[in-house]
């Protein structure tokens, strides 16, 4: 079961991450040419939080079926061991705030009057948790 959690979260993460950036990405562009927030605008956006939630109950599951998990309650030292620190810490509370952010930025451009409003919040919250997602990924094992 291990094995099978840890691809699909790995693979899910491709996905996760190009919908995230293609919802950024639509943000911006439809915020500097003040274009109508669409429903083709609010699906990308929707279809990015819903992936990115996944990704986060995968990787959750994944931590605590893990050895890594495991570890984390009863390893001493183990933050002076900088993947471990990474894969046990750094990673999964980087990316639970990223999702936090990502889940406020649709909840925000929800209460929003204008399109412009509904563009900036997606583009600053999304494209915070993109970042934070991106400089916390284990690049080593992942690629």
């Amino acid at each position: 079961m291990y094995n099978f959690v840890q691809k699909f979260h790995s693979g899910w993460a491709y996905l996760a991450l190009l919908l995230l950036v293609l919802a950024v990405v639509n943000s911006v562009i439809g915020m500097t040419s003040k274009k109508e927030f669409t429903a083709k605008d609010r699906k990308i956006a929707l279809f990015a939080l819903i992936a990115t939630h996944i990704q986060l109950v995968v990787g959750l599951i994944l931590y605590f079926i893990s050895e890594v998990g495991m570890k984390a309650f009863s390893t001493e030292g183990a933050m002076k061991i900088p993947e471990l620190r990474l894969t046990m810490l750094e990673h999964p509370l980087t990316n639970i705030i990223a999702i936090t952010l990502i889940t406020i930025g649709w909840s925000k451009h929800k209460k929003g009057a204008t399109n412009e409003s509904k563009f900036k919040s997606i583009t600053l919250f999304y494209g915070l948790g993109l970042v934070l997602i991106l400089i916390r990924i284990p690049w080593k094992l992942w690629l």
